[in-house]
């Protein structure tokens, strides 16, 4: 079993920076695909941002360029860090864990966390 925990989520000025950030606790977490995925109001939950263990990335088309995401497999941690913030970046961002090696944009990861909300104004 696999959980996940995140924390960074708050409520920033558009233009403005947050980092996100998600502990995974469970055996072999540091060898899973990880991710994050946004849900907005009335929205379909859609992808973010992957990577793999090994370091491989993969973004959204509307996130390229303004967010990163790494991990520290010594501390089990992913991190999200989002720069330029937009109005239309608000959301509950959920972090989740695939046990496969393969990075993919799909909502169907195997373990979730329970989200952290980020709100940006205008």
């Amino acid at each position: 079993q696999v959980q996940l925990v995140e924390s960074g989520g708050g409520l920033v000025q558009a233009g403005g920076s947050l980092r996100l950030s998600c502990a995974a606790s469970g055996r072999s977490s540091s060898t899973y695909v990880m991710g994050w995925f946004r849900q907005a109001p009335g929205k379909e939950r859609e992808f973010v941002a992957a990577i793999s263990w090994r370091g491989g990335v993969q973004y959204a088309d509307s996130v390229r360029g303004r967010f990163t995401i790494s991990r520290d497999n010594a501390k089990n941690t992913v991190y999200l860090q989002m720069y330029r913030l937009k109005p239309e970046d608000t959301a509950v961002y959920y972090c989740a864990g695939d046990p496969g090696s393969t990075l993919h944009a799909t909502p169907t990861y195997a373990y979730w966390g329970q989200g952290t909300q980020v709100t940006v104004s205008s």
